[in-house]
């Protein structure tokens, strides 16, 4: 059982655990992640909270509409890919020497 002590560090381990929790959240939501198709040729930049901020399409491939809308795709689906596992780095970081078990994640 925890005595009164215990209880006092355990409260303040879980509000700093939620403060490091609320940073790594911001730091994620600002972050922002380019993915490109076509070596370059569509290049997609998309911020941590999943909005597109910016397009950028090389003229040699504007006269292929079936073409450009593949890259376009494929970079959307690359920007998705590479901030889900920076941010998955992120929160892992969050978790290391809290003893979670196998699979689980944070947030909860």
């Amino acid at each position: 059982m925890l005595g009164k002590g215990g209880m006092a560090g355990l409260m303040q381990q879980a509000q700093r655990m939620q403060e490091n929790l609320k940073k790594a959240q911001d730091e994620i939501a600002a972050m922002e992640v380019e993915g490109q198709a076509g070596a370059g040729m569509v290049k997609i930049t998309i911020t941590g909270k999943h909005d597109c901020k910016r397009v950028q399409i090389d003229a040699g491939v504007m006269d292929d509409k079936d073409m450009l809308e593949d890259l376009i795709t494929a970079a959307i689906n690359d920007a998705t890919r590479k901030l889900a596992a920076q941010s998955e780095a992120k929160m892992g970081s969050l978790g290391a020497g809290m003893n979670l078990p196998p699979g689980m994640k944070l947030p909860f």
